[in-house]
């Protein structure tokens, strides 16, 4: 499994990527209409988006208390030092955690059976050789350091005990949040507007023209909102 991870690492950012398109492809329903009636399309819409924000908060405050540098060098597993505060401090794998609600989360907004019974179980598997690699690494370079730190913090259940302790006594740095999650939030919301607007033709009163206007329109809303942090990153006008 480490080799396998070690190979998933090379293209873990990808890997997103392609998952997401799958949302796409043609699913039976997770959610049948015949068993919850005319209003059924609130159960996927209302859990699916409380999950998926749910998973980018968890990013976004893992990102702006204490981001880690797992970016690798060379393709291969890699870090500079052991981050073990802030959110890391509840769970060992906090983005990966927030990824896999993210994606769960948009697969039951898209009310895709083969997504969330196919798809997330793959994905899963993916993540977890990623981790046993990135934890072979972690567990040679820190040694009793690292293995103090799998002791006391789970690798993917948040313990959330201490939370509010963590935030008070840290600072929320809000630009690294953006600058670092800008282009993951381009593809997720863009992802969102077209799934609840091609899913559920209820929102436009099944107008196909309404429809197309708001898909583009909510493209470039988010686009402009990409291109903007991507000025400042570029520019330095913003740094982390």
């Amino acid at each position: 499994m480490i080799q396998i991870g070690n190979f998933f690492f090379k293209y873990r950012n990808q890997l997103f990527i392609v998952l997401y398109l799958l949302l796409f492809l043609p699913s039976p329903p997770l959610f049948e209409e015949d068993h919850f009636g005319r209003k059924f399309y609130w159960i996927p819409i209302v859990l699916g988006l409380v999950v998926t924000f749910s998973g980018q908060l968890i990013r976004g405050a893992t990102i702006g208390l204490a981001y880690i540098v797992r970016g690798g060098k060379d393709k291969k597993v890699y870090a500079d030092g052991l981050v073990t505060e802030g959110i890391f401090s509840h769970v060992r794998n906090p983005l990966y955690v927030g990824n896999i609600l993210m994606l769960l989360g948009v697969g039951i907004l898209a009310n895709s059976l083969y997504f969330v019974a196919i798809v997330m179980p793959v994905f899963l598997f993916i993540y977890q050789c990623i981790v046993l690699a990135e934890e072979h690494f972690l567990r040679g370079k820190f040694g009793e350091g690292f293995t103090e730190y799998t002791n006391h913090v789970n690798r993917w259940i948040p313990n959330f005990a201490g939370i509010s302790k963590t935030f008070s006594s840290m600072n929320f740095k809000w630009k690294r949040w953006l600058i670092k999650e800008y282009n993951t939030q381009f593809i997720w919301l863009s992802g969102i507007a077209l799934i609840l607007l091609f899913k559920y033709p209820h929102f436009t009163h099944d107008d196909a023209n309404l429809r197309n206007i708001l898909a583009i329109m909510s493209v470039l809303v988010f686009a402009v909102y990409y291109f903007s942090i991507r000025y400042m990153k570029k520019s330095k006008k913003w740094t982390e």
